[in-house]
Formats: structure tokens, sequence, C-alpha cells
């Protein structure tokens, strides 16, 4: 039987054991901590980078200013031990020069746009290119790159961070300038939930996400492979060669791609389908059976055997990206001092269709000027 979060609180509290269920040593974990901060380096222009950590319900975030960067999440295992469950670096230099996105906040989209380009309202704009041909995460110097303001809270009984950024008109070739606020909170039962916010003054594109690289067994304890997988889709996205999705609204049924009963990730993961042939693996967009959602609804669970870790994720938005760590290659070392191997960690990004701007069958991201943007995932841990 699988126990959520809220379930072992639960039953320990009636025993009167919640922190230790929890593997804490005080109440102070469950009640939760206003955000501390720290500095954490310097980037290679002279700007201060500070790390900010914060804590709720067993569940321990560590934030960075650069790139809105989740440097460490940790959580308990199936025995209340915990441990740090996403990819990252332990200092600023790497960050700046090598990653692949470890944890940071990706706009102003997400994903790829094909050949840099798209036409709104008759004008046709090109972005940065930095992917091959293609644009991808927002550019060269996308909203990962660059320092965001911070502002922590409490609020009741949960503690978070607000982050903003100001992306001016022009900045990697994108109209309007827009104004993004991401709020991470951290509940009283140890949820991590991420709200996003923009507005614009001319009309624009916008599909936020988060890049982190889970691995439930811990930071570079070795592959993701036995992690079982559930994804509520029955269609995805193919690609060409370069990763764009084609157009087509391909069924999962029979394929390598069908995750909606659950699967370990490595069982089909080499099973040569042509898809995974040019992705090396899964880097693909699921079509979420519920569309957009006016509320986060659960799309996916993602569960760790070994440790009994189990991280179910609710969003409003349309797609999942769930990408199998393909182009780990070795030669990265984490914060626990070990290296990221290929499929040693993998993204589950909540989002807008890959390219939605050139196919106009896909759900909409534009954004124009009086309107808001807004969407939210939640994640929650148990064990």
């Amino acid at each position: 039987m699988e126990l959520n979060r809220r379930t072992v609180i639960a039953g320990a509290a009636a025993a009167g054991l919640a922190a230790t269920a929890l593997g804490a040593g005080s109440a102070q974990a469950d009640t939760g901590r206003r955000p501390v901060r720290e500095p954490f380096g310097t980037l290679a222009d002279g700007t201060k980078v500070h790390r900010w950590s914060l804590e709720n319900g067993g569940t321990r975030l560590k934030v960075l200013s650069y790139g809105g960067i989740v440097q460490s999440l940790e959580i308990p295992d199936r025995h209340g031990r915990h441990a740090d469950v996403v990819a990252g670096f332990g200092d600023i230099a790497d960050y700046e020069a090598k990653s692949p996105y470890f944890g940071a906040l990706i706009g102003r989209y997400g994903n790829r746009i094909g050949k840099g380009r798209f036409t709104l309202d008759g004008t046709t704009h090109q972005l940065s290119v930095n992917d091959g041909v293609n644009h991808l995460h927002g550019g060269a110097k996308g909203f990962d790159k660059h320092v965001w303001h911070v502002e922590p809270f409490t609020e009741g009984s949960d503690v978070g961070l607000h982050l903003h950024y100001t992306s001016v008109d022009g900045e990697m070739g994108y109209p309007g300038t827009l104004r993004a606020k991401v709020t991470y909170t951290l509940t009283r039962h140890g949820d991590w939930r991420i709200d996003y916010e923009a507005t614009t003054d001319r009309a624009t594109i916008v599909n936020l996400t988060s890049h982190v690289y889970w691995n439930l067994a811990g930071e570079g304890s070795g592959s993701i492979e036995d992690h079982e997988l559930t994804i509520a889709a029955a269609r995805f996205t193919p690609t060409d060669a370069g990763l764009i999705p084609t157009g087509e609204l391909a069924g999962v049924a029979g394929t390598p791609f069908d995750f909606r009963r659950g699967k370990p990730v490595g069982r089909d993961l080499r099973a040569g389908h042509e898809q995974q042939v040019l992705a090396k693996g899964y880097d693909h967009n699921w079509v979420l059976d519920k569309g957009v959602t006016a509320r986060p609804e659960h799309v996916a669970t993602l569960r760790d055997p070994r440790s009994g870790r189990t991280l179910r994720i609710a969003t409003d938005q349309p797609g999942l990206q769930f990408y199998s760590g393909n182009f780990l290659d070795g030669t990265l070392t984490g914060t626990g001092g070990r290296t990221y191997r290929q499929g040693d960690a993998l993204c589950l990004e909540t989002q807008h269709f890959p390219d939605s701007p050139n196919h106009p069958h896909f759900p909409s991201t534009v954004l124009r000027p009086g309107r808001t943007y807004r969407t939210s995932t939640i994640h929650t841990f148990g064990a």
C-alpha cells in the first residue's frame, strides 16, 4: 500500500511521533522555518549569488537567486532518512559554465521552437538560436542565466519564496517587456508548489517551466531506469531529427511511449522505436489526457522501489516533457562528488507543447497586454 506524506504525518502524530516519522530531530521541521539567505558565490561578471534554504513538512529546499535554481531538495525515504533527490552542482562556477539546466526556471519559452522563428499578428520574429538551428529554453541567455530578485515569505503554515524577473522587449528576440513572477511554496504537508505569473506590454509568447532532474534514490546514486513512471496520456508529439514536433498527435498504445499503467523507465528505453533513436531515449512531450484545466490535476507518478520515495505531479498545463537524461555523459560532477552518467536522472517538465507557435492546432501560448499568464504545478512527496 502506497502511503503519501499526509498519511505518514497523521499516523505519526496520533502516536506522538510526527518528527520521527519524517526523520526530523524536532518539531521545527514539521511546522516550517522562515527562509534563510546565505552567499553562494559570484558570477564571472562580479554579480553576487545567494542561496535560500527553507524547510516544511519534512521537505528541505535550497534555491539559488541565479536562475531560480533548485540546488537541492531533500525528502525522507520509507525509514525517514533524508536524501537530496535532485541533480545539481556545489558551486556557482559550474552552474554558469556547464549546467544542462539543472534545477532551473525556464523562459520565456520552455522547450524548442523550430529554427527559432514564429509569426504573431502578421509579424515574423527571429529568436536566439542555441540548439543547432533551433531555439531551446529561451535562447542563449534564457531566464535560467539571470539573477532573480527573491522575496521570502511565511503565510499561515506555508513558507516560500517569490522570485521576480523582468525580460525587456527584444531580449533573445522576443517581443514585449515581460514581467515574470514565480512563487515556490513548501506547504505544511511537505508539498512543493510552483505558481507562475507573467504580464506583457505587447503581444508575445510564453511557456514557463522548471527543469529539475530527479533521482528519488538520491542524487548521484546511479541509474533511474528502475524508477516506475506513470503518465496519464494516451498521445505524445513525435519529433523530427532536431526534436521539433512534426505536428502529429500520435497514440502511445503498442509503443514504448505508453506509461498509462506505469512501468520501469528502463523497460522499453532501448526498444529501438524510431522516435527513441532520434532522441537517444525519451525526450518527448506527452499530451495529457486532461488537457488545459482550471486547477492542477494529477498527471504523473514517479516511484523509486529501493527507497520507497514517490513523487506525484499535478498541473493545469496540457503537456509533460519526459526527458530520460540521455545527454548526461559522465563529464559533470554533482553536489555529492559523483559523476552523472546517461540515465542518472530524469526530468518531468509541465508545459505547453514544444513549437506551439508554429502549430495552430496546439494549445496557444500567446499572451496579450491586459491578460495575466498563470499556471501552477504541485509536487507531492511520499514514501
